[in-house]
Order: structure tokens, then sequence, then C-alpha cells
């Protein structure tokens, strides 16, 4: 079994013609799992609908409590990128489970998005790398105590010491 929890971020954006803007609707990924024949078996829970810009404390310490209370040992948390390492790092106290955090850079309503791969990549990671947290994004695993997201490359990368 592999817990899904979705917090917003772009992956979940949807656009709103009325206000000429995007905002965070109901999860895509019911539909991403069901429209790419996903069958492991998982549970997804919407914890939030907010950019990872709007995250507080609070917030993070509901993800954690979230994710340390599942039965599962694995688990998919989606979450906007620009605050993703920072939600990953909370949540490296958490022992015996494995934890892939992932996002999309486009909504996952756009033709060109990258959620539907960054999704099925890290429920991959999920059933495959050792208990601890991860980064999972276009293509790679990164580890989130030496990660962090170069804005204006539009991915992440490894920073040194």
């Amino acid at each position: 079994m592999i817990d899904i929890f979705t917090t917003g971020g772009t992956i979940d954006k949807v656009y709103f013609d009325a206000l000429s803007e995007y905002q965070i609707g109901a999860t895509a990924l019911p539909d991403i799992l069901s429209e790419n024949n996903v069958f492991v078996a998982h549970r997804v829970t919407q914890l939030m609908r907010k950019d990872s810009l709007e995250l507080t404390a609070a917030d993070r310490a509901a993800i954690h409590d979230a994710v340390a209370a599942s039965d599962a040992d694995k688990i998919l948390v989606t979450h906007g990128t620009d605050t993703m390492v920072k939600t990953a790092r909370v949540l490296s106290d958490i022992a015996g489970k494995t934890i892939v955090i992932t996002g999309a850079m486009q909504p996952a309503t756009l033709r060109n998005s990258d959620a539907e791969f960054n999704v099925g990549f890290a429920l991959a990671a999920a059933q495959t790398l050792p208990p601890g947290v991860y980064i999972a994004m276009n293509g790679e695993v990164f580890d989130p105590a030496t990660t962090q997201k170069d804005r204006s490359a539009h991915r992440f990368i490894r920073v040194q010491d």
C-alpha cells in the first residue's frame, strides 16, 4: 500500500478563465493514476490546497503528522516545488518509511506538463528506495539535505557544502 498525500502546488493548479489566473483546485492525482492504468494499491488523501509558498509551520506539522500516523511504509507526497525541500527536511525524523516528495513545474491540466511523468517516477521510487526521505523530480532522485530548486533553470540541483 502506498499512501499518497496531496498538498496543492502547481501540480494541482487549474485555470479559472473568469479570473484570468491559476488557482489550486481539487487534486489531479486520482485522474493521473486512473488515466495511466496505475494498479499498485494506494489511497489518496488531499491534506490541503495551497501554493507551497503559502505553507506555514503548522501546515508542515500537519503533513508530518499525517505521514507519521500512516500505517503505510511507502509514502508519496505531492507538493509545490518552491518549498518541497523545506517540507522534506521537516519529515526527515520519521523512521522506517520511504517518503518521496514530487510535484510539477507545469499544472497537470496542461498538455506539456511534467506532472504525469513525475508522479509515475515518484511511485516507482517509493516502491524501490530504502527507507528515508527523497525528492523525485524530472527523472532524478535527490537527498533533501543537499538539494535546492534552481528557479532560473526550472530544475532541482545538488549543492555542495
